[in-house]
């Protein structure tokens, strides 16, 4: 039930050979997703997030900034800070040790948006539309 939010394998982060400079988690002047505390069972305190919700900004050393999105609404259970100290393993190990955050979505809507994700192989088909669309 819960959503670990990792780089997409298509991200340019993963694909071009880009070196990742800095990860930032502070969203706005008043907003830093590492000021997130949660705590008991209920996960009181955590902050509460839409689809749209920017998680953290990924700065390369090209100069390309990349938002990282929610994308699923839900609360926000942990960042992993473990990336501020050793940005590499975004890239090194995108879906184990260099997941960007945690999400947990309300009971009553968890199945509703795991039923709206694509499986490996129907994200595997939208992205070779998208290669050949861009040829």
């Amino acid at each position: 039930r819960i959503c670990v939010i990792t780089l997409a394998e298509a991200h340019p982060l993963l694909q071009s050979g880009k070196t990742i400079k800095s990860i930032n988690y502070q969203i706005s002047a008043n907003c830093s997703r590492l000021q997130n505390k949660v705590s008991g069972k209920s996960k009181r305190g955590a902050q509460f997030l839409t689809e749209l919700a920017p998680l953290c900004r990924i700065s390369s050393s090209d100069g390309e900034e990349y938002t990282i999105y929610s994308c699923i609404r839900g609360r926000l259970i942990e960042v992993n800070e473990n990336i501020l100290s050793n940005p590499a393993i975004l890239q090194e190990k995108p879906s184990t040790e260099g997941y960007i955050a945690v999400v947990l979505p309300k009971f009553e809507e968890s199945k509703s948006i795991t039923q709206g994700l694509l499986t490996q192989k129907e994200y595997e088909e939208v992205l070779l539309k998208r290669l050949n669309s861009s040829s």
